[in-house]
């Protein structure tokens, strides 16, 4: 068996210190370092084989973060991992204990097209990084080739209402192919829109009235957030859209990243696909001449094959389902407490398909440095991360043998 782990971790805004990222923010040299201090340790304790990282503004903050890492790992294997001339150095207590420097790993960073890089208007990219390389370049996407027109149709009819157009997403999504034992997994990570109200800043004004508070105007507010969803969940289609090319390949696929939203929101079941009914048989067919005329047994296996063989499993859910615990969260906030930071995978690691290439073994959530933002120990969510960080522990069947 061939086993690995994948992450997604949204670190908050990695950026050099004395760097204004957004308005009145930057880090000083001290918090910067405090902050690097942490990832490294983060990353170092998670150990993983694939990571998903979002808010990177530049690269070079996480390759020196990755770097310390790696410095801290060694130290730590030079000093508890025993050598040869230990008789129990085979013992798999020390094979699980032993951290795997990422040295050789290859690291993709997709800046954002929206970044300009003037001081307090920065946006934050994302990156992957993998201990077992690319195969080929990763691939940036953001930019839309041709503006995404969705029509909006009529309730009363089928006429249109107009359309709702996109040009480009809020941050990119980065798709990677990647070696893992004898198979190449398609790794998608990603940041959608979040829940912010998105305010539109009249010509020739210094910012949109919506923002000020002491003239709160609830219903532009209001209409600031249907904005903000109807991005998030165009931005997920997209990504939907290129999962869908993938799986139409008979590709392995795993999706991870910050979808700012939980899993049963609508844009989050845009991504996965839907979850087929047990039965179609008793509903009336689309073409329906009659009340009986309902869809066959053999319709019903057909629909139901149709939508699984895209449909997408949540890690979270799956290890839910096969534990006692009750709570998993990545963010807190107003006591609040839920899951926006998803790993999702294709039916290649569901056990309960025949053509299963792996399964999830354990999923791991990272969340004990997060407080609840209205608690007086928020502020230090602004040096570690708000939010946790999570891992699939993933097993690849043995390929088949060739002995006759």
């Amino acid at each position: 068996m061939n086993r690995f782990t994948i992450a997604s971790f949204n670190v908050k805004n990695l950026i050099g210190p004395d760097q204004e990222y957004y308005r009145f923010q930057s880090y000083t040299p001290e918090e910067y370092a405090w902050k690097a201090d942490w990832m490294a340790d983060q990353l170092l304790t998670m150990d993983a084989d694939i990571v998903g990282f979002q808010e990177i503004f530049d690269a070079e903050p996480l390759r020196a973060v990755i770097s310390e890492a790696d410095t801290r790992g060694i130290a730590a294997n030079a000093a508890t991992i025993p050598d040869r001339s230990k008789r129990y150095h085979r013992k798999a207590i020390f094979r699980k204990l032993a951290y795997g420097p990422y040295g050789d790993a290859g690291l993709a960073f997709a800046p954002n097209v929206n970044d300009t890089g003037e001081p307090g208007h920065r946006r934050p990219g994302l990156a992957i990084l993998s201990r077992f390389g690319f195969i080929g370049e990763p691939e940036v996407i953001q930019e839309m080739e041709q503006p995404l027109d969705i029509p909006m149709s009529g309730l009363g009819g089928d006429e249109e209402e107009g359309f709702y157009t996109l040009r480009r997403l809020s941050r990119p999504i980065l798709k990677a192919r990647i070696p893992v034992g004898d198979q190449i997994l398609t790794v998608f990570n990603c940041h959608l829109k979040s829940k912010l109200g998105e305010f539109i800043t009249p010509a020739g004004a210094p910012y949109a009235p919506e923002s000020v508070l002491t003239a709160y105007d609830p219903a532009g507010r209001a209409l600031g957030s249907l904005r903000s969803a109807l991005r998030r969940m165009a931005e997920a289609w997209v990504l939907r859209r290129a999962i869908l090319e993938e799986l139409e390949q008979d590709r392995p696929v795993m999706v991870l990243g910050d979808f700012n939203d939980g899993e049963h929101a609508v844009s989050s079941e845009i991504i996965s696909g839907e979850m087929p009914f047990r039965n179609y048989a008793w509903m009336l067919r689309h073409d329906a001449k009659h009340g009986s005329d309902r869809y066959s047994k053999g319709d019903n296996e057909e629909i139901r094959e149709a939508m699984d063989k895209v449909r997408l499993r949540s890690a979270e859910k799956t290890f839910l389902k096969r534990s006692l615990r009750d709570v998993v969260y990545t963010t807190a906030f107003g006591g609040v407490h839920e899951s926006i930071d998803q790993i999702y995978m294709s039916r290649h690691f569901d056990p309960e398909w025949g053509g299963a290439i792996g399964n999830m073994q354990y999923y791991s959530v990272f969340n004990d440095h997060l407080t609840d933002g209205s608690h007086p120990e928020a502020p230090y969510n602004k040096l570690a991360s708000d939010h946790g960080q999570i891992m699939a522990h993933m097993e690849l069947k043995d390929p088949p043998s060739t002995k006759t």
